[in-house]
């Protein structure tokens, strides 16, 4: 546990050296975010965090959990200097660089979405109401579909099929294109985990902590 403790405060100190490095107010507004400070303030699926070289905390003023922390820094890091183009919804397969994680998405992200709520559509519907998640502007013919702004750049959808006789419950879980000029491949993955453990966190048939 110590390895691993000092490999994410290496990691994050690298973070806050880079960010340290720029004026992170002057991505407020390309990014979603608001000034706050000397930093701004970003919320991740709904949830608010300030950002400065000082650190990453949440409204408690407290440091995030690894993702969290991941996810934010490269979201400022990797900034474009122009508003990319691509709203069309695409697999995680799909995205530039995806490859060497597409595995881990699709059975920690996608798989362990619909096998933890299989038979549970209504559970489901309610934790993604929870967490912010909205009808999409768009028709899916499917049993639920549901939208969430993981960042204010970066939308995600949840397609959900429960199973029934002929089928096993499936889920996917899409970004706009242009995600991938937001967010590199790893935090792309992170953003799905974290999609699934909010909404374990939400449902109403089990209760679970997030560290």
């Amino acid at each position: 546990m110590r390895d691993k403790d000092s490999v994410f405060e290496k990691t994050y100190r690298d973070y806050l050296s880079r960010i340290a490095g720029m004026d992170v107010r002057s991505v407020a507004e390309p990014l979603g975010g608001r000034v706050e400070g000397a930093g701004i303030r970003i919320p991740l699926f709904g949830e608010f965090y300030t950002i400065s070289k000082n650190g990453i905390a949440d409204v408690n003023g407290k440091q995030p959990h690894l993702d969290v922390c991941v996810i934010l820094s490269k979201y400022l890091l990797l900034c474009p200097s122009a508003e990319p183009r691509g709203s069309d919804w695409a697999s995680y397969r799909d995205l530039k660089d995806s490859g060497p994680l597409t595995v881990f998405f699709s059975h920690d992200v996608e798989q362990a979405i619909a096998e933890h709520f299989r038979g549970k559509l209504a559970a489901l519907k309610e934790a993604c109401e929870n967490i912010g998640g909205y009808r999409p502007d768009m028709d899916v013919s499917h049993d639920l579909s549901m939208q969430f702004d993981a960042l204010p750049r970066v939308p995600l959808l949840l397609i959900f099929n429960d199973a029934d006789d002929e089928f096993p419950a499936r889920a996917s879980v899409l970004f706009e294109r242009r995600s991938e000029s937001y967010l590199d491949p790893e935090s792309l993955a992170m953003a799905g985990r974290l999609l699934f453990t909010y909404l374990k966190r939400a449902a109403k048939f089990e209760i679970l902590t997030v560290s």
